[in-house]
């Protein structure tokens, strides 16, 4: 079968405009359920997340991070692009999965993980899903600024 120019370029268009429409759900069949941001803050509170953690544009309404060291991972504020549903999940769920920069390294690292504690067995799922949703809050980005 002889392919047209018309045709390919078809392709194209539809390939570039999966691309550019994507937003903050995961491609390849994952799909998270809307959540109450609002839930999610006091689920960041609750799990303790503010003991190492700042957020951006809270700063001065949750908790100061008491870590020692200290960790210095602020989450929000401007980004390149949103991060994905599964990107934030994976990084609650297993926060080694990526370590931070090499510069950083000695702050989040314990031994070869992360230092992040594993809240898998403590916090429910809905408390994953409010967490992510509070957590797409903080991020934006150039276009939104």
């Amino acid at each position: 079968m002889k392919r047209t120019p018309a045709f390919i370029s078809l392709l194209l268009l539809i390939f570039s405009l999966g691309c550019a429409s994507q937003e903050r759900q995961s491609q390849r069949g994952f799909a998270m359920p809307a959540g109450d941001a609002e839930a999610g803050r006091q689920a960041f509170e609750q799990l303790q997340c503010t003991g190492c953690h700042l957020v951006d544009g809270l700063e001065d309404s949750l908790p100061r991070p008491t870590a020692v060291p200290q960790v210095d991972v602020k989450l929000g504020g401007l980004a390149m692009r949103e991060p994905t549903d599964g990107e934030l999940l994976t990084s609650i769920i297993n926060p080694s999965h990526r370590i931070a920069p090499a510069g950083e390294r000695e702050r989040v690292l314990s031994g070869s993980g992360s230092r992040m504690a594993n809240l898998n067995d403590i916090m429910t799922v809905q408390q994953l899903i409010d967490l992510v949703s509070f957590l797409h809050e903080r991020y934006r980005t150039a276009e939104e600024s």
